[in-house]
Parts: structure tokens; sequence; C-alpha cells
């Protein structure tokens, strides 16, 4: 399996996160990682929450990352599927972002998780930032 193509690891999203252009790590105020470009967070993890909870034992999920997108529709067809990794919760109606488990992001491939940290970071960047990286990183 070529890097690309295995299973993604929490790891993975930091460092496509940091490699993005222009980005800011910053902890957020739980000390929890949070990546922004141009002042805003476009990935970061969560701490438990009581919206994000286990509906079979009720304990909150401790391992939440959340992901900037840049439409309703896109977040819509990111969580419709029942078998996806993806969710989110009634806190987030109305929020452009979808959330994962960090245990579930081995059902994702690396290339999944960079092209959905690039969307995030796409969603959140100036125009111009923008222009410039899709020129420099065409669509294949």
């Amino acid at each position: 399996m070529t890097g690309e193509q295995r299973r993604a690891q929490v790891e993975d999203v930091h460092q496509l996160a940091q490699g993005m252009p222009h980005v800011t790590p910053s902890p957020g105020p739980r000390g929890n990682p949070v990546y922004q470009v141009g002042g805003k967070s476009f990935v970061f993890f969560r701490g438990p929450r009581p919206d994000a909870f286990d509906p079979a034992t009720g304990e909150r999920y401790t391992d939440v990352i959340v992901f900037w997108v840049g439409s309703e529709s896109d977040k819509q067809a990111m969580i419709q599927d029942r078998e996806s990794p993806f969710f989110t919760t009634p806190h987030f109606d109305g929020h452009l972002s979808v959330l994962v488990r960090a245990s579930r992001l081995g059902e994702l491939s690396r290339r999944e998780v960079a092209e959905v940290v690039q969307d995030a970071w796409l969603s959140r960047a100036s125009e111009r930032r923008r222009r410039i990286w899709l020129e420099e990183h065409p669509v294949e």
C-alpha cells in the first residue's frame, strides 16, 4: 500500500494541517490543537462535550476532530451515509463543519483525510490564498 492509500492516523491530521500554507497552530481553551489560516480555524481537536457521546453508555467522546467544509451540501454529503465516520450533532446545526472521532480515522485512507484537510483549509483561507493554492495544486 502506498503512503496515500494506507489507513489514516491522527498524526496525519496534524501533519496535513500544518503542511498547508500560512497555518498557525494554536492551543484551544483546554490545550487542544487548533489549526488556523488567517486567524480562522479550519481543523481543531475538541474536548469532551455533552453533545457528542456514546449512545450505549452516555460517555462523552474524548477524541472528536472538527473539520470545516465549504457548504451545507458538502456537509450533508459527508454525513448522510450511516457507515461514514463523519457525523454532526445538533450543536453544529447551521455550522459548516463535520466531526469525526479519532478512533474512526482508520476507516479513511490518508488520501481521503488529505482531501478533507485541504477542503477545510480552502473553506477558510482568503480568496487570494485559495486562488494561489489552487493554481499550484490543479485538480487531477
